[in-house]
């Protein structure tokens, strides 16, 4: 397992993220899917909903451990997390607004083509914002002025 985990973090951040980011996608599409199933196409905010909360503690864990290895605080942390969860949300329930209504894509393509939209912004907050390495900061403002 160690020298899996070797060879996992000499891959570079932003691919770390890209797989982790994809497996947390399989397995919130995986719970929307379900729940559009099991409770109907006509109620897919609703399932957008249920599906980022359930899938949330999942995300967070991977991308704490296996992208950005922070040390700080996990109440702190999620706390940020959640915030960009936020907004994220309301960019993929707009974009999801706009395929099936405007568009009239089915919701399950609709849903895929929404988690494109925020994927990059995604990196960029979980990065610089809810994972944010202060020592990393520290060590290169010291750098940048000597």
């Amino acid at each position: 397992m160690q020298f899996l985990l070797k060879i996992w973090f000499k891959l570079p951040e932003k691919l770390r993220f890209l797989l982790v980011g994809g497996f947390n996608t399989v397995i919130s599409y995986t719970i929307f899917a379900g729940l559009i199933f099991l409770i109907g196409e006509s109620k897919y905010q609703q399932s957008l909903v249920l599906s980022w909360i359930l899938s949330s503690f999942i995300s967070f864990s991977t991308q704490k451990i296996f992208v950005f290895q922070t040390k700080g605080n996990w109440i702190k942390e999620y706390s940020k997390c959640l915030l960009t969860w936020s907004i994220g949300y309301v960019i993929n329930a707009g974009a999801l607004e706009v395929v099936v209504k405007l568009l009239h894509l089915n919701v399950y393509i609709g849903q895929a083509l929404s988690i494109l939209v925020t994927m990059i912004m995604s990196y960029i907050l979980f990065k610089y914002f809810a994972f944010k390495d202060k020592s990393q900061v520290r060590i290169s403002n010291i750098k940048s002025s000597s």
